[in-house]
């Protein structure tokens, strides 16, 4: 019955667990499908599968989030991240019309530093515009207009060598950039806050006599089909989660060892019956940098590894959409992609 014990113990951290050993990683493939292991019931059930998926919201701050999402396959989390890294539109200048450009910054370099400028604009509501389609309309296009001059400030002091007194307008932010609407979008958003998202983002210098003028054409588009400046996220990234394990007590000085390889607030250390105990504390903090190994006293006592259906995600938007909206649309578009892969197999005749 031990050996029993054992063998199944030995099974279920195959199946759950990444073991971080000294010299690599352990138990890196999936191999809990169906018939692999005897005793296992491993074929797919939905049942099973919503008792035990769940997503849990860990942090939420201004552009970032961090949730973890539980129970599911590593194929499905990295969907969702690629996705959220190349699928999910926005609004980005596409078209740049340089009517006056006297600056040091030649066109083609302005106009690309002009398209990778985050736009707060909701692509939701807006269309993809045509292909072939030269002129915008107001349902696929916001335009903007950046025109500007910078001239000598004839009150700054003789002695002065500071530009931001002997100038007026020579540093062109995006903040300088409007909104132009086209044809009745005045009507179609009343209470539309259409502007770069950053106001300081600096696009060019200036000196005296030096101009731009331009206009700008904003259009949807999806990062991993058009272009980068589309992509709505800063990053989007998951790790699994970590999980520390004792073996057996570390105390006094061992302990505080220990509570020096790892990450600030991993290992705790307690003070019981007058000795130093470790604990660990929040193995989620841990970035397994495996300095613990370096230890010839230490690297026994420790199991590093990490939960294998656990994933903790981090969002961070570059401001278009909040993250918690791009992570729904980016499971909009999942479902999307389902929804027409199943349409096509009804469509195809079988053999």
């Amino acid at each position: 019955a031990a050996a029993a014990m054992a063998a199944r113990q030995a099974t279920d951290e195959m199946r759950d667990r990444v073991v971080l050993g000294e010299f690599g990683v352990r138990n890196v493939h999936t191999t809990d499908f169906p018939g692999n292991y005897p005793c296992y019931e491993d074929a797919w059930d939905q049942r099973r599968f919503e008792e035990a998926f769940r997503v849990d919201v860990i942090r939420e701050e201004e552009g970032t989030l961090e949730f973890d999402m539980v129970g599911i396959d590593a194929a499905i989390a990295n969907a969702f991240r690629r996705i959220l890294l190349a699928e999910v539109p926005t609004m980005a200048v596409e078209k740049v019309f340089v009517y006056n450009n006297t600056s040091i910054v030649q066109d083609e370099i302005l106009a690309h530093r002009l398209g990778l400028i985050p736009i707060h604009a909701d692509p939701r509501l807006f269309e993809y515009r045509n292909q072939g389609d030269e002129e915008g309309t107001e349902i696929d296009t916001l335009q903007f207009q950046l025109k500007i001059k910078c001239r000598q400030n004839l009150q700054a002091a003789k002695e002065s060598s500071d530009p931001n007194e002997l100038y007026f307008n020579h540093k062109v932010y995006s903040k300088h950039m409007t909104w132009v609407p086209l044809g009745n979008q005045t009507d179609l958003f009343p209470d539309a806050d259409f502007r770069p998202v950053h106001d300081d983002i600096l696009i060019a210098l200036l000196r005296p006599g030096q101009e731009i003028d331009v206009l700008m054409h904003c259009i949807k588009g999806i990062a991993g089909k058009d272009h980068a400046k589309f992509s709505p996220v800063a990053t989007a990234s998951y790790r699994l989660l970590p999980e520390i394990t004792l073996l057996q007590p570390v105390e006094d000085e061992a302990a505080e060892k220990l509570q020096k390889c790892f990450s600030p607030g991993v290992i705790e250390i307690q003070n019981i019956k007058g000795k130093k105990v470790a604990r660990v504390a929040n193995a989620r903090l841990d970035t397994f940098s495996r300095e613990v190994f370096r230890h010839e006293g230490l690297k026994n006592l420790v199991r590093l590894a990490r939960v294998r259906n656990h994933y903790i995600f981090s969002v961070e938007s570059t401001g278009i959409l909040p993250p918690d909206v791009l992570v729904s649309e980016a499971i909009k578009i999942l479902m999307g992609k389902c929804q027409r892969f199943l349409n096509e197999l009804d469509s195809v005749p079988m053999e």
